[in-house]
């Protein structure tokens, strides 16, 4: 199966997901976080700098449990419906 290449609407969904990921582990341990989700710290890495721009939903939920993050304040975010970009930059 070919994966179809993102469109610049979903690279910037990505961007504004990881910034607002970055933003909710604030002073916490990359490696502890990611730990907690159950994914690698390279993944988390490129999930907050806009790498990885659509994670799998599992990853998500477990994110947001780990951060404490309600699932739908990061569907929001993605959606570009939330906070704007840099107010999380």
């Amino acid at each position: 199966m070919v994966r179809q290449p993102l469109t610049p609407e979903q690279i910037e969904a990505g961007r504004r997901l990881g910034a607002l990921l970055r933003h909710a582990r604030a002073d916490r341990d990359l490696a502890e976080v990611a730990g907690a989700a159950g994914i690698s710290p390279e993944t988390l890495r490129k999930i907050e700098t806009g790498r990885l721009p659509s994670p799998g939903f599992g990853t998500i939920v477990r994110l947001g449990e780990a951060l404490d993050v309600p699932v739908q304040e990061l569907a929001a975010t993605w959606l570009g419906s939330d906070v704007p970009l840099e107010a999380l930059s």
